[in-house]
């Protein structure tokens, strides 16, 4: 595992509020339908707070009663943050759809570090957030006030 100081894939505590502010839409990858999932709960919080969210699982005709999609690429629609909850591993082929899609930010969940992966979407403009989990940001910057 890549070590978790390194700090060139992590926004500005500022930067990060100023995204979870102006984001709308989040893909988000990889999420479950087992309540007992990391992605099931953070998905079923993001649509409580507002969030129009997008999930993108293969293996589910829908997620929290929103309809599912195989791919990024197959999301008819634009997309601010793809919330990333796959292995490390499969973060690469994400991150091309991502680009190819046009989305704004890259959104990799704690303990999900694909260093590649991150400098392939940040050389496509494309801001990218890893190692750090979206509910623990938002609660930081809008819950703890």
């Amino acid at each position: 595992m890549e070590s978790r100081e390194n700090t060139e894939f992590v926004p500005s505590p500022e930067e990060i509020k100023d995204i979870l502010s102006k984001s709308k839409v989040i893909a988000v990858v990889g999420l479950s339908n087992d309540r007992m999932r990391p992605s099931n709960r953070i998905g079923k919080f993001l649509k409580v707070k507002g969030y129009k969210v997008i999930p993108v699982n293969p293996n589910y005709d829908s997620v929290l009663d929103l309809k599912s999609y195989p791919t990024l690429l197959d999301v008819p629609e634009e997309i601010d943050i793809v919330d990333i909850f796959r292995k490390p591993e499969a973060v690469g082929d994400v991150v091309s759809d991502a680009i190819k899609k046009g989305v704004k930010v890259v959104w990799m969940q704690e303990g999900i570090i694909n260093i590649d992966a991150a400098q392939k979407a940040k050389e496509a403009g494309i801001t990218v957030v890893m190692d750090r989990c979206i509910y623990k940001e938002y609660d930081i910057h809008f819950m703890r006030h």
